[in-house]
C-alpha cells in the first residue's frame, strides 16, 4: 500500500499528465457525410381536411418510388421517433417518404374524433396524389406503410387507392380491435404486477363492456361488471369507461366502428403485394393468432410476406426497456433499432421496386 506522500505525489503526478495533455479539436477527425436526402414541406386535401407534411427524397435520382405513411393510434404528428427510421433510411436507398400530421393534429385541421378508418386511409390516398405531382416521383411506384394502426390504414388505403404498388403493415394484428384489446389489457394488467383476480376482474369487464356496445349485453348487467373494476389500482390499464361514465347510446361510439372492422376482411382484399411484419416479443398483438388467421390467405395471395423479428416489441425494439410502457414520453420516443426489421424492410422494397 502507497503511503499517504507517495499517494499524493502519484495524484499530482496523475494531474500533471491530464492539465498537460493536449486537446484535440473535434474536427480534427470529424468529416461531414453526403447527404442522402432533401426534404420540404407539403400541403395536401381531402375534402375539407387540410393536411400538412414533409416529403423526404433522395439527394439524386428521377422516377424514384415512394413511401406513405400511415399512422400508429398514439403517434399521430410527423415527429414522433417513429417515423424517423424512414425519412433517414429510405432515401438513401432511393424511396422517397411522405410524413404528414394525421388529421385533427398538429399543423393538420379535422376531427379525429368523428372520422373512420376511411377517413385516415383516404387522406394517405390524397397524400399519394398529391406526392404522385413531383415530377422525381414515380407515380406508378407509390404505396403505403404503417405499424399498429397504421398497418390496418395501409392496407385499407392500398385497397381504396386505384394506383397504390405495395403495402406494408408492421404490428398490426389480424384480429378485430376488441380480441387485440383484451389480449393486450390482460398482459398489461399482468405485467404491472397484479395477480390472477385482478386480471380476471379486468377481462370481465372488458367483455362486459364490450357485448353492451355491440347490444348483447343489457346495460345493467355491464353496469355491474364495470362497477367491481371501479376503483381498483389497475383501473386505468383496462381502457374502459367506469360505471358511472358509461354510454347510453352504444351503437353511436366510436368503439362499436372499430370492432366492427375485421382487418382480415381487408387482407383479403388486398390486389397488391404486403409485407407483413410481427415483432416476437410484442405483448400489445396476439402475434400467433394474427398469423393463423394471414396463412389462410396464403395460398389465394402469393404476393403476400410475412416476417417474425425475433426479440422485437410492438416498435421493433430490442433494447431493454418496458415494452408495454404508454406515456406520453415513452410513446413520443420509441422506435425500431431491430437490425432485422431493417434488412427485412428494405430487401422487400428492393425486390418488389425493380
Amino acid at each position: 500500500m502507497l503511503s499517504s506522500k507517495k499517494c499524493s505525489v502519484v495524484f499530482s503526478a496523475l494531474v500533471l499528465i491530464v492539465v498537460s495533455a493536449p486537446t484535440f479539436a473535434r474536427d480534427a477527425w470529424h468529416v461531414e457525410g453526403i447527404p442522402t436526402a432533401t426534404h420540404e414541406d407539403i400541403r395536401f386535401s381531402n375534402g375539407d381536411v387540410h393536411l400538412a407534411g414533409t416529403l423526404y427524397l433522395p439527394a439524386s435520382g428521377e422516377h424514384v418510388p415512394a413511401v406513405v405513411v400511415e399512422h400508429g393510434a398514439e403517434a399521430p404528428t410527423r415527429d414522433f421517433a417513429l417515423y424517423e427510421h424512414l425519412a433517414q433510411t429510405l432515401p438513401s436507398i432511393g424511396i422517397a417518404v411522405l410524413v404528414y400530421d394525421r388529421r385533427g393534429s398538429g399543423a393538420s385541421s379535422g376531427d379525429r374524433e368523428t372520422s373512420s378508418y376511411e377517413d385516415f386511409a383516404d387522406d394517405a390516398i390524397a397524400g399519394q396524389q398529391a406526392i404522385a405531382k413531383n415530377p422525381r416521383i414515380d407515380a406508378h411506384k407509390i404505396g403505403f406503410w404503417g405499424l399498429s394502426q397504421g398497418g390496418w390504414l395501409s392496407i385499407l388505403a392500398a385497397n381504396r387507392s386505384k394506383s397504390a404498388a405495395f403495402a406494408i403493415s408492421v404490428s398490426a394484428p389480424l384480429v378485430t380491435p376488441d380480441v387485440q384489446m383484451n389480449f393486450a389489457v390482460a398482459n398489461l394488467v399482468a405485467a404491472r404486477g397484479f395477480d390472477r383476480n385482478a386480471v380476471d376482474t379486468a377481462m370481465a369487464a372488458r367483455k362486459a363492456h364490450d357485448a353492451f356496445t355491440l347490444g348483447k349485453l343489457s346495460r345493467a348487467e355491464t353496469l355491474k361488471a364495470l362497477a367491481k373494476a371501479d376503483n381498483q389500482p389497475w383501473s386505468s390499464l383496462t381502457f374502459i369507461p367506469s360505471a358511472d361514465q358509461l354510454t347510453k347510446s352504444p351503437q353511436d361510439s366510436r368503439w362499436r366502428k372499430e370492432m366492427l372492422s375485421d382487418p382480415l376482411r381487408e387482407a383479403r382484399e388486398a390486389r397488391v403485394p404486403v409485407l407483413f411484419i410481427y415483432g416476437g416479443a410484442d405483448p400489445w398483438v396476439p402475434v400467433t393468432e394474427s398469423i393463423a388467421r394471414l396463412q389462410t390467405l396464403m395460398p389465394e395471395h402469393p404476393n403476400f410476406e410475412y416476417h417474425v423479428i425475433a426479440g422485437a416489441d410492438h416498435s421493433m425494439n430490442l433494447h431493454d426497456k418496458d415494452p408495454m410502457a404508454f406515456d406520453e414520453a415513452s410513446l413520443k420516443s420509441a422506435a425500431p433499432d431491430a437490425p432485422e426489421y431493417f434488412v427485412v424492410l428494405a430487401d422487400w422494397l428492393a425486390r418488389h421496386l425493380r
